[in-house]
């Protein structure tokens, strides 16, 4: 064994191709299942299309090239990303179309993106939403002699990035005209900081604003391609963005790109309850989502009657939008595997590498079982992570997918 596969047979939830769940695998583990996760990236692609849109998922959310590669094989017009380190990973990966939902700020991530751009091929847009951020991206391209796609985004108070109000946005797009190095080519918005009782109105109304901002801009000659890119949506609305730019013909101006990014895997928590409220509103979407994310360990103590303690901690699952949910009990080594239901079963507390669960009557549990668990919010499972499991219908690995966190 090379020291290079040493090293890897250490990593948690180490895992070769044709390994079974139950009986080969070193736990915890990440776990995809090939079925759900296919079905998400058709359903995703079917809906964005059918809505006159185009898709770039969000890749922050997985960081998992394969996946890349499944959702753009799948028709997905470019991939979604947070910082010029995830771009070069996706780029190097043949990732050649990026929307980097964010501003690039700092010369050494201005240069790796400067460096990216000596590919013609490689198509790339980043965010402004300050004149100082304009000026020193305008300095430094044009010290690289390279012109940069820039978008203008718009945010709401009290939220995230992006100008504050629409005078803001026009002033922006002049001082990108004034920079010789930079070309605006779209506006972008992000609704997922828009919360409470009328969410919903709230977020129409933010979308119809940044489509009059958007027709306002080209009417007005500000944008340096003749179909510029208007998005935005995450992956909890994205059917209200999606119907307001249909409703408002914007991909009849505009290049109408949704960005959603947990759908890939969907969850057990945040995101289906998320998914349930999208087809309450939708009653023309007889299906949905299926979650296609989970991670499995061992039952490693039994210490006192009705509670047991996981091999499973903050360092292996998301824990800041809900504990990890309990699914089945396999019996380890038993194979063909068959799942004992233990959702009655509960999660009380994470620390670094346990979980405590309480266990319902009439569950029986030794060291050793194996326990799949439901996550909510998948970007931060994800990231625990270097190795993914997916997994057949048999729960035998069929590809180990790295990640590039």
């Amino acid at each position: 064994m090379s020291s290079a596969e040493s090293t890897a047979a250490v990593d948690k939830g180490f895992a070769q191709t044709g390994a079974h769940l139950v009986r080969d695998v070193s736990l915890p583990a990440l776990v995809l299942h090939r079925e759900a996760l296919e079905h998400n990236i058709r359903w995703m692609q079917a809906f964005v299309s059918n809505s006159g849109a185009e898709l770039a998922p969000h890749g922050k959310t997985s960081m998992t090239p394969a996946l890349f590669r499944r959702q753009l094989d799948a028709g997905a017009w470019g991939i979604t990303l947070a910082s010029a380190t995830q771009t070069r990973a996706a780029y190097a990966h043949g990732v050649r179309r990026v929307l980097m939902a964010n501003q690039l700020v700092g010369t050494p991530n201005m240069a790796l993106i400067a460096d990216l751009l000596a590919d013609p091929t490689f198509d790339f847009h980043c965010m402004v939403d300050h004149p100082d951020n304009v000026a020193d991206l305008g300095a430094y391209f044009a010290s690289r002699g390279v012109r940069l796609n820039v978008m203008i985004e718009y945010g709401v108070v009290g939220g995230r990035c992006g100008c504050r109000t629409e005078a803001e946005v026009v002033a922006l797009a002049q001082a990108i005209s004034a920079q010789p190095a930079l070309a605006l080519t779209g506006i972008e918005g992000y609704e997922g900081v828009i919360h409470g009782d009328h969410a919903v109105s709230g977020i129409r109304e933010f979308a119809a604003s940044l489509v009059r901002l958007a027709v306002q801009l080209q009417d007005s000659g500000a944008f340096a391609t003749p179909k510029p890119i208007i998005t935005a949506s995450g992956s909890a609305w994205y059917d209200l963005i999606a119907e307001s730019f249909e409703a408002q013909n914007a991909g009849g101006r505009f290049l109408s790109v949704l960005r959603p990014g947990s759908y890939v895997a969907h969850d057990h928590g945040i995101y289906k309850e998320a998914q349930c409220c999208v087809l309450d509103r939708r009653s023309d979407l007889h299906e949905g989502l299926l979650p296609a994310l989970e991670v499995w360990a061992h039952v490693q103590s039994l210490p006192e009657p009705g509670f047991a303690v996981i091999a499973l901690g903050k360092r292996d699952v998301a824990y800041d939008a809900g504990l990890p949910v309990p699914l089945l009990r396999y019996k380890a080594g038993v194979i063909p595997a068959v799942g004992d239901d233990v959702s009655a079963c509960k999660v009380t507390a994470v620390m670094d590498q346990h979980a405590f669960m309480t266990v319902a009557p009439g569950v029986e549990l030794r060291i050793g079982d194996i326990i799949s668990f439901g996550t909510s919010h998948p970007c931060l499972t994800f990231d625990k992570w270097r190795t993914g499991c997916l997994v057949d219908e048999r729960l035998q690995v069929i590809e180990t997918m790295e990640t590039c966190f």
